[in-house]
């Protein structure tokens, strides 16, 4: 599903650069559920980055299901990202004047989909995280256990190949990000490859597999045994 190899990342700072990722070797199959952990300045937003195509890196080899991701243009980055991924954020990036249903179907509108067949795809996974009586609500009339679903309704619509987290439940309570986490890995035991940047210890156990970042460099790469979430809610 994921292949990353000797991939390297440096920044310009002043009239020196900043060398953030430094090698990094990192291969997810099909159906996996990984935690990227790493403290402040480790490496695992870069990484997430150029993994999500909003960054690109300096060396090494980026293979995405088969396909080599390298010297892409923002127009074609773009059309993969639409094709292979769908993005989750900690702030939930939701378009404040449009309702649930509008948000949820905007990624098949960059799809081409006519507009019929958008609301009602929108109202399908509206209705797979619970919120189909809330289509017509804007995000402000929404809580925010309630919007990260609506993220997740829209990360899902495109039916993504790979589904990346940015902190989930990071804005969340502790009730919340517990239902939250119970339906993530209900999506990944229906098969749903899903990979997760997360500070947060006990979340980052409710995966199968923790990746440890520290210095650019990957310091631990180990399967756990899975935390349920529904034991929580």
């Amino acid at each position: 599903m994921l292949e990353i190899n000797k991939l390297h990342k440096s920044y310009p700072i002043g009239d020196s650069s900043l060398h953030v990722l430094k090698g990094i070797n990192l291969s997810i199959q099909s159906g996996e559920m990984v935690a990227i952990m790493g403290s402040s300045g480790s490496g695992k937003s870069t990484l997430l980055n150029i993994i999500g195509m909003l960054d690109e890196a300096d060396a090494g080899d980026y293979i995405l299901d088969g396909l080599p991701i390298k010297d892409l243009t923002e127009k074609k980055a773009a059309v993969y990202r639409n094709k292979f991924l769908g993005f989750i954020f900690q702030s939930f990036n939701l378009i404040n004047y449009k309702n649930a249903m509008e948000n949820v179907a905007l990624p098949l509108y960059y799809q081409g989909m006519k507009r019929k067949e958008r609301q009602e795809k929108a109202l399908f996974h509206l209705e797979k995280v619970g919120l189909a009586k809330w289509a017509h609500h804007l995000p402000k009339e929404l809580s925010g256990g309630q919007n990260q679903r609506v993220a997740i309704a829209r990360a899902l619509a495109a039916n993504p190949k790979l589904l990346l987290a940015d902190e989930p439940t990071g804005a969340l309570d502790t009730k919340t990000s517990h239902e939250i986490m119970a339906f993530i890995q209900q999506l990944n035991d229906e098969g749903k490859t899903i990979l997760m940047v997360t500070h947060e210890e006990d979340i980052a156990n409710m995966c199968k597999r923790i990746v440890r970042l520290r210095d650019g460099v990957i310091i631990e790469d180990v399967k756990v045994n899975q935390v349920r979430a529904e034991q929580y809610v």
